[in-house]
């Protein structure tokens, strides 16, 4: 791993934000765009087009795209129960079991975290659950059960009434068998065989099989992601989730091998997720990145994991751990693993970061932990968080206030109104108060 001894340069170089509209794809994407479209288009101005054509001619687009972009002829967009039924069938049981923990730790988590509605001195919040909600779950050639789980079960335990999933279909038509058994552990309304843009536009407008939802949930890749951008508005989005990103802190005494192990467990996503490691040691800097390298070899998805170290990896040597606390606070990344001693003494300090891992494996937190596994990307733990039972709400504020509520607050309401030139709400509140 290349390892940097300067900070400006770190800065400048690894630590650096770009928008992720100007993550450049790889050129079987371009020509993938260009095959489809027969002109070479930006990947935002393709998703464009899928959008209005979703839009305007609903399921005959959805076929026509998952055609020519997945290389999939549908018989039926839906996933029926007989197919859900058989998925079970044929599951192994060592994961079942596992799903269902996980279930039974992240239901516990989001229920600790609900709110409930409450009206003090004549003023309050109802707190009510979305109606119906999507929720995209990554697929195709990979299957992601995990998405499934997290983001149903947190809509399940905030109330919403209907929640659907869409997701890629595999070559054979069919979606993954762990993808629909975590369905049916969620307790998931129903599911469609769809993905990309086209999933989402079906999600934000509706199509004749695909009901119009009120909020769109789950992370994808960067043709999701851009339709997330333009529908929102005719749809709510749980955020813009970029490629996953994490960061570690490390002192003298971490062990080299559970560093490494981090590092690589988050550049296998993605050629463009972000491994960091930032540490007092420079001789811990050296000895991580040779354990990169050993590790490196054993792993499948070795060539993922190399170009994204290559790319968008490194180590940061800092003189203290002030300045590394300082630089995660810059950076505000998505993951944060504590590799220090007395790492629980730091979390106060930690003032941007979507999770914060001390003394275990961050994938413990992707999978089964609790806590919601989609959370901010590309420097928005600076404002927003992780995915949670809240973003299955909405929030109406209440005002009841009773005769003398309103004679002790009406006057000065009234000076505040004529103050802003708005008379008529002063005279508003002063025919209430002379009655």
């Amino acid at each position: 791993m290349n390892i940097i001894r300067d900070i400006e340069i770190a800065r400048r170089t690894i630590l650096r934000r770009s928008p992720f509209e100007l993550y450049e794809a790889p050129p079987q994407v371009m020509q993938k765009i260009r095959d489809v479209f027969g002109e070479g288009l930006s990947p935002d101005e393709a998703v464009e087009r899928i959008i209005n054509d979703v839009r305007e001619r609903g399921d005959s687009a959805i076929l026509d795209y998952t055609r020519m972009i997945d290389g999939v002829e549908l018989s039926s967009i839906e996933v029926g129960r007989e197919e859900v039924v058989s998925a079970v069938s044929r599951v192994d049981g060592a994961l079942i079991s596992a799903l269902n923990i996980a279930r039974e730790r992240i239901r516990s988590f989001h229920l600790n975290c609900m709110r409930n509605s409450w009206v003090r001195e004549g003023v309050g919040q109802l707190f009510r659950p979305l109606e119906r909600v999507g929720v995209y779950v990554p697929g195709g050639r990979a299957s992601y059960p995990s998405t499934v789980l997290m983001m149903a079960i947190p809509a399940r335990v905030a109330g919403v009434e209907e929640v659907i999933i869409t997701t890629p279909p595999g070559k054979n038509g069919e979606v993954s068998a762990p993808t629909l058994v975590a369905a049916d552990i969620a307790k998931v309304d129903r599911i469609f065989r769809v993905g990309g843009a086209q999933a989402i536009a079906a999600l934000a407008f509706g199509t004749d099989s695909i009901p119009k939802v009120d909020k769109i949930f789950g992370p994808g890749g960067l043709f999701v992601t851009l339709a997330k951008k333009r529908v929102y508005g005719s749809v709510g989005i749980d955020g813009l989730q970029g490629p996953t990103e994490t960061v570690v802190i490390a002192d003298e005494g971490a062990d080299p091998v559970f560093c490494a192990a981090e590092l690589l467990a988050q550049a296998e996503h993605d050629v463009l997720a972000s491994a960091i490691m930032i540490t007092t040691s420079s001789d811990l800097a050296l000895r991580v990145s040779r354990e990169v390298e050993r590790q490196l070899s054993e792993l499948e998805r070795r060539e993922i994991i190399s170009r994204s170290l290559e790319g968008r990896g490194g180590i940061v040597v800092v003189d203290n751990i002030n300045e590394a606390i300082a630089l995660v606070n810059e950076y505000a990344p998505e993951h944060l693993s504590l590799m220090v001693e007395d790492a629980p003494s730091y979390i106060d300090r930690i003032h941007n970061a979507g999770g914060i891992f001390i003394g275990c494996p961050e994938a413990l937190g992707d999978y089964i932990a609790g806590p919601g596994h989609v959370m901010p990307t590309g420097g928005t733990a600076r404002f927003s968080s992780p995915v949670g039972v809240d973003d299955f709400q909405k929030v109406t504020s209440i005002v009841n206030l009773d005769k003398a509520g309103i004679e002790r607050l009406g006057p000065p309401a009234a000076t505040i109104a004529e103050c802003e030139g708005l008379t008529a709400h002063a005279r508003a509140l002063r025919m209430r108060l002379e009655q």
